[in-house]
């Protein structure tokens, strides 16, 4: 029986975040330098995560994605996916990552039982991953994906958020670029994650604009018929066979078929990637709490339910009151890097 929220959305996708910090200081996600870290000694060992993870599965988790910030910073994090990959009632295990230390870490992940990758790449050209990224790391990011393929890994995504005047006329190169490799694009609108970013509906491309201009390129896009209803991404297929999705998080937003929480690395549980405030586990948790004792207070947390946070954003729009540095610096919790994303 599925563990289901006051609207019927059943608790199906935990993201587990392994830490907060990051390799690239993207203008869109961490805008800013230097941030507050979480405190080492509240980062989950892998032991307690996958603990907490066998609580959500009890619960009807089906599917686990493994974030950050940026996940393989994380130190021996094949040692991780190898204490989730043959966990009973797991049906999906897969990680998030910029890809700057794939190249060197894709082997070790396939060989723990890591199941799918998605990798983020904004652009294919490297002046503009500098402009968007301040990092000089593009080169590795394409050595990357290069380096999953040889390990094995298929089914790639890569993740492009779109941003008007930025990359928005890449579009088509991107998906070149995928189809020559076996990959698939899910172009993300540009969103409000609130932090230190300054967002501005003015930069985002919605869905529609997204696809009319793939479709004046390439010839017209048919609905995919294998296409999950409950992922965040809309999938298409070109004349030629090409999927590409796209994610309306921004204008279209899917908060009626959510079925993700989040587990930040320091043990806070989040209903919705934009809920206020989040639940300590692992204060419970380090203090012995019992599993069924863990899953009773996810349990009635999830029952309760009535998120709809990004539809909140969209009825706010530009009159949302972005938080203050101040307030950034007294909770990091605040920052979307800090939740998974």
């Amino acid at each position: 029986m599925p563990t289901l929220d006051r609207f019927g959305r059943p608790l199906r996708n935990l993201r587990l975040s392994v830490t907060d910090r990051c390799n690239l200081r993207c203008s869109y996600c961490m805008p800013e330098e230097e941030y507050v870290w979480l405190p080492r000694a509240d980062i989950l060992t892998f032991e307690e995560l996958a603990r907490l993870a066998d609580v959500f599965l009890s619960l009807g988790v089906e599917k686990l994605r493994l974030t950050g910030g940026e996940p393989l910073l994380r130190r021996d994090l094949h040692l991780l996916v190898g204490l989730l990959a043959t966990k009973r009632g797991l049906r999906d295990l897969a990680l998030t990552t910029n890809g700057i230390l794939l190249a060197e870490q894709a082997p070790a992940l396939k060989q723990a039982g890591l199941a799918r990758l998605t990798v983020s790449l904004d652009t294919l050209r490297p002046e503009r991953f500098h402009a968007l990224t301040r990092r000089d790391d593009h080169a590795r990011v394409l050595a990357g994906l290069e380096a999953a393929h040889a390990a094995g890994f298929t089914g790639t995504k890569l993740n492009t958020v779109v941003l008007r005047g930025v990359n928005d006329d890449e579009l088509v190169e991107l998906l070149a670029y995928a189809r020559e490799r076996g990959l698939e694009v899910r172009f993300i609108e540009y969103m409000d994650v609130g932090g230190a970013t300054g967002w501005s509906a003015a930069n985002v491309v919605p869905h529609a604009e997204i696809r009319a201009r793939i479709e004046a390129e390439l010839g017209s896009s048919e609905p995919d018929p294998e296409d999950d209803p409950n992922a965040p991404a809309e999938r298409f297929v070109l004349s030629d066979g090409t999927r590409f999705g796209i994610i309306a998080s921004t204008t279209a937003p899917f908060c009626s078929a959510c079925d993700r929480a989040r587990l930040t690395a320091d043990g806070l549980f989040y209903t919705c990637l934009y809920a206020p405030t989040g639940t300590d586990l692992r204060s419970a948790l380090r203090a012995g709490a019992a599993p069924d004792e863990l899953a009773a207070r996810i349990l009635g947390l999830w029952r309760e339910r009535t998120d709809r946070g990004a539809e909140e954003r969209l009825a706010l729009a530009e009159r949302r009151r972005p938080a203050e540095p101040g307030e950034l610096r007294s909770d990091p919790h605040l920052e979307m890097h800090t939740r998974g994303g």
